[in-house]
């Protein structure tokens, strides 16, 4: 990045580590940033100093959150039932997103995988069986952990884990996407889907 001005060049380097983010991206957003009033990039910055510094892992779920516990932690209207089982906070948005889910989550932030010296002593794993074992009311764990290799690992971990102690645990289904065409579904897909068939 020679060819830029020393701070435009560190600014593009710094955006380029996003996830997501490529070169193009990074200048175009680094050119954008430039163009803000005096007061809008200000603002963007203490946005994401306040974020970085008052952000926190929730004592009882590990999700994201400002007050601990977390908003969801707290909110009596939720069935105390069910712990859904996810990989990362963002996971917990796209649960969420689709409104039909109401019980609690429980978050990872991580799957096990041995290829990048990953174990169950990496991720949150304990916090989920203490959880387990001092609440009486939970019926079910809900794994909704990614459909890949590790994503899959974690979950048959996990499930094997629980139960003995007679919890239910249940697996997010998989398969064909809604308007995806079977012509194009690789062979794993096609058998997620017919395993996870059901009656209508």
């Amino acid at each position: 990045m020679k060819y830029y001005a020393k701070p435009l060049g560190k600014l593009i380097g710094e955006l380029s580590k996003l996830p997501g983010i490529g070169g193009k991206t990074a200048q175009r957003l680094a050119f954008h940033i430039l163009s803000l009033t005096d007061s809008e990039a200000e603002a963007l910055a203490n946005a994401i100093t306040e974020a970085k510094h008052t952000m926190k892992y929730c004592s009882i779920c590990g999700n994201l959150t400002d007050t601990d516990p977390c908003a969801i932690c707290q909110d009596t209207a939720r069935s105390k039932n069910t712990i859904c089982v996810v990989e990362s906070p963002k996971d917990v948005l796209a649960m969420e997103r689709i409104k039909e889910y109401r019980g609690q989550y429980h978050v990872l932030h991580g799957v096990i995988s041995p290829m990048d010296g990953i174990g169950p002593d990496d991720i949150n794993l304990r916090q989920l069986i203490v959880r387990l074992q001092n609440d009486t009311e939970i019926s079910e764990v809900i794994l909704a952990t990614n459909p890949n290799i590790e994503g899959e690992a974690t979950a048959m971990y996990i499930a094997r884990l629980i139960k003995p102690s007679g919890i239910k645990v249940s697996r997010i289904a998989h398969g064909i996407p809604v308007g995806g065409d079977l012509e194009y579904a690789d062979e794993i897909t096609l058998l997620k889907a017919v395993e996870g068939r059901r009656e209508l």
